[in-house]
């Protein structure tokens, strides 16, 4: 049994719940199991994750100031999970393909895709913020779960095609009660696909915790499928990193696929259409901000003696800068034809869609200048 197959069939067991490396004090803690899969990362490492969660969780934040503008029509923020995201998209190669749901900007930023692309999909101005095969991440699933077999469908396929390369399926706690994500386990477990399947459990499904749909940590789960779990801190990068490159690692020696749950939280609203002040309280929310992935990996640095005080001013700059430019890029998206909606639907002619188009355009053509009505101005 080699070191991954050993961790990732079970014996990862913590008294507290979780595999840990770095607590929420910012202490660095041992640990034989994992350790050695975090060799290479260094105090210049730790602080280029620390730089990612920090120019991530602004990026976040002006996604929110713009739909609160009326910029963007919706945006889901991640404010706390920027550790699960980080930490486990440095843990892929190139060659490896994500599929992630709609709040995995994190995960785009790290694989190298522009946010005014993330932001483009928002906004409403593309179907397709970005060309998939360019940056080995597929854009964002709205359908929950559905991304689960798509991953494991292109897994099967990576590994009858002889490749070692390895796809992430990103998914949130409500997803596991859905059927999709169900049978890409069974699919997965049966063709021993190497597909991580990365739950990030933020404690709510929207506005139902977690503990009302599963009794047991969603791990767990996993193990009816014959799929092994490994539950780790989502709020350490560290830890993430490491868990994930364990997985990674057994699926490209042919274990097949891996179900990490990464436990943080959702430290905002489920979108911006959402008001989590209805259905939680404000001792939860202190709770977890004392858990905070970025300031724990900043009292690390500080510990390990570097100045952090000059690291937070060039992060500061580079935030600042990326921030602005996701805010001047809404100047240069323009708003689809209203006809390009049927544009790449089918690959072949199709009659239904035929009818539908000529409806639409006789729709448009009740209006004076022969456009849709409310395209001028952005969002509709």
């Amino acid at each position: 049994m080699t070191p991954s197959d050993r961790i990732a069939t079970g014996l990862l067991t913590r008294a507290d719940g979780f595999a840990q490396l770095i607590t929420a004090e910012g202490e660095r803690r041992a640990d034989p199991d994992l350790d050695r899969w975090v060799a290479d990362i260094d105090t210049e490492a730790l602080g280029g994750l620390y730089r990612d969660m920090s120019v991530l969780r602004r990026i976040d934040s002006e996604g929110i100031a713009l739909q609160r503008q009326g910029e963007v029509g919706l945006w889901p923020p991640l404010l706390g999970q920027e550790a699960a995201q980080v930490g486990s998209a440095r843990a892929l190669r190139s060659d490896d393909f994500v599929f992630g749901s709609y709040r995995e900007h994190g995960v785009a930023w790290v694989r190298g895709i522009d946010p005014a692309d993330v932001l483009r999909v928002w906004r409403g101005a593309a179907s397709s913020g970005w060309n998939p095969y360019d940056y080995g991440m597929a854009v964002p699933q709205i359908i929950i779960g559905a991304q689960s077999l798509h991953a494991t469908g292109w897994a099967m396929g990576a590994r009858w095609d002889g490749s070692d390369a390895a796809a992430v399926a990103y998914f949130g706690d409500g997803a596991t009660s859905e059927g999709d994500v169900n049978e890409a386990l069974v699919f997965a477990a049966s063709f021993e696909a190497p597909v991580v399947f990365f739950c990030q459990n933020n404690g709510w499904a929207i506005s139902e915790p977690v503990g009302l749909q599963s009794k047991q940590p969603l791990a767990q789960r996993a193990d009816g499928f014959g799929v092994p779990g490994i539950r780790v801190d989502g709020n350490d990068v560290l830890a993430v990193l490491a868990a994930t490159r364990v997985a990674l690692d057994r699926a490209r020696r042919g274990g097949g696929p891996t179900f990490i749950e990464a436990v943080t939280y959702r430290m905002g609203p489920h979108t911006t259409a959402d008001d989590p002040k209805r259905y939680r309280t404000d001792d939860e929310l202190a709770d977890w901000r004392a858990r905070d992935p970025i300031s724990r990996v900043g009292a690390l640095l500080a510990a390990s003696g570097i100045d952090l005080e000059d690291l937070e001013r060039e992060v500061e700059v580079e935030a600042s800068r990326a921030a602005g430019a996701l805010r001047a890029s809404i100047a240069t998206m323009t708003d689809p034809e209203p006809m390009s909606v049927f544009d790449h639907v089918y690959a072949e002619p199709h009659s239904h869609l035929d009818r539908q188009r000529e409806q639409y355009a006789r729709y448009l053509a009740q209006f004076d200048d022969g456009e849709s009505a409310g395209t001028e101005g952005g969002v509709r």
